[in-house]
């Protein structure tokens, strides 16, 4: 017993961790701003410590320096042998630059900001199932209110004839993940009523990503309508609402055991009397042999009250009901869902990727005072092609309403 306590009065005692200590700054992405300038922007020095904010705390200091348009700091070990000896890796982005070369032979050449609006311009081409071609441009400015933010300008015709001006924002911390505000006018011709329908809009969302799978969103705007006998020159009415989204998917065409489900809730401050929408939109992915996949979709919107015209809900086409053309009929509540079968026949890791797939849908609308039992629920069978890239998507369907006529839907989109 001596020996034991001998033993532990000599052992060491607990060992405080060693401190981690800058052994190297590296500056990457300068182009304007001298490598001192930035360490010191930075507050950085080598052999000071390091704690586990210090990467923070640094890029805190350069962005509220101003001068640059990103910012990103990385801790690094300097050596394998020595965990305490830590290099500091600081990227920024000065934004667009240029050389201007002296005006003599022994002129020093040097580099400054490039001036100008600093414009993007993205093509816009998109066919709408209904509606038909819209195609145009979309003018936008980065970084107009700093970082990760987006002034953008879309003009379209076709189809879809519209002109706006949206602005948006995503955050790294806060309460919101992504801030987006626009106004817009709008022209289509609905389908339903073979009436141009005149909107005009203004808006403001914010969305929350509460986990990677979990997003929840709020808007609150104002729409003016002119569609049938409600005249442009209306006051207009207000709207609000709010959804939430749980989707596992990692590709939303390919999906493979995965689930999408999306609850919505909208409320329309009428003339007459305020309604309140309700969208429930639900969608399984199950893996069956080698790539195919079945998917089960099932879709209710409904309303507390009579709805007015433009905010009745669709039936048919590519949306909900193939084999019957868009716009088939319109309704207070609208019932939907499908099975569908869907077989890549391309690999898993080429760029684009390209399917068949077959189908067999069903649906109904209805108006307040109609009972579900009540309607014809139509149905419809078919098959189609998709193609799918990172940012252009093509879908083929030719489907046949049991008792009606075979209708060939296609769609397709190009997006940033």
């Amino acid at each position: 017993m001596t020996s034991w306590l001998l033993l532990l009065a000599l052992s060491p005692g607990p060992q405080a961790p060693a401190r981690e200590v800058l052994a190297e700054i590296r500056i990457q992405g300068n182009l304007l701003t001298p490598d001192d300038e930035v360490r010191r922007l930075a507050g950085l020095e080598i052999g000071m410590p390091v704690t586990p904010g210090t990467p923070d705390d640094v890029a805190a200091r350069l962005r509220a320096a101003g001068r640059f348009e990103r910012v990103e700091v990385l801790k690094r070990f300097a050596s394998i042998a020595d965990a305490t000896q830590i290099v500091i890796v600081v990227i920024v982005d000065e934004g667009p630059v240029k050389i201007e070369w002296g005006a003599g032979p022994d002129a020093p050449a040097r580099v400054v900001r490039r001036r100008g609006l600093r414009l993007l311009y993205l093509p816009v081409l998109d066919f709408e199932d209904g509606y038909g071609f819209s195609y145009g441009l979309r003018v936008a400015r980065p970084n107009p209110i700093g970082s990760r933010s987006r002034l953008s300008f879309p003009l379209t015709w076709g189809g879809d004839k519209r002109a706006g001006v949206e602005i948006d924002k995503n955050f790294q911390r806060g309460p919101v993940t992504r801030v987006e505000a626009g106004a817009s006018v709008a022209r289509r011709r609905h389908p339903f009523y073979g009436e141009n329908d005149d909107r005009r809009r203004a808006w403001v969302a914010a969305e929350r990503d509460l986990t990677r799978s979990l997003r929840a969103s709020t808007t609150a705007g104002w729409q003016q309508v002119a569609l049938l006998d409600r005249p442009a020159g209306n006051a207009g009415f207000f709207q609000t609402g709010a959804d939430i989204v749980f989707d596992t998917r990692l590709d939303p065409v390919l999906a493979r055991n995965a689930v999408y489900v999306r609850a919505a809730w909208i409320r329309s401050n009428v003339p007459g009397d305020a309604v309140n929408q309700t969208t429930v939109d639900a969608r399984g992915y199950a893996g069956l042999l080698g790539q195919s996949v079945l998917v089960v979709r099932a879709l209710r919107e409904d309303a507390d009250g009579p709805l007015p015209p433009y905010l009745k809900s669709m039936l048919g086409g590519m949306p909900n009901l193939r084999g019957f053309k868009r716009g088939t009929a319109v309704g207070d509540t609208l019932v939907a869902g499908s099975l569908e079968l869907r077989v890549p026949l391309t690999s898993p890791l080429s760029f684009g990727k390209i399917g068949v797939a077959a189908f067999f849908d069903a649906g109904t609308t209805y108006d307040k005072g109609v009972r579900f039992d009540d309607t014809r629920l139509e149905r419809a069978v078919g098959g189609g092609v998709w193609f799918s890239a990172a940012f252009l998507r093509l879908n083929l369907a030719v489907a046949r309403g049991l008792g009606g006529a075979t209708r060939v839907h296609f769609g397709t989109s190009v997006s940033p």
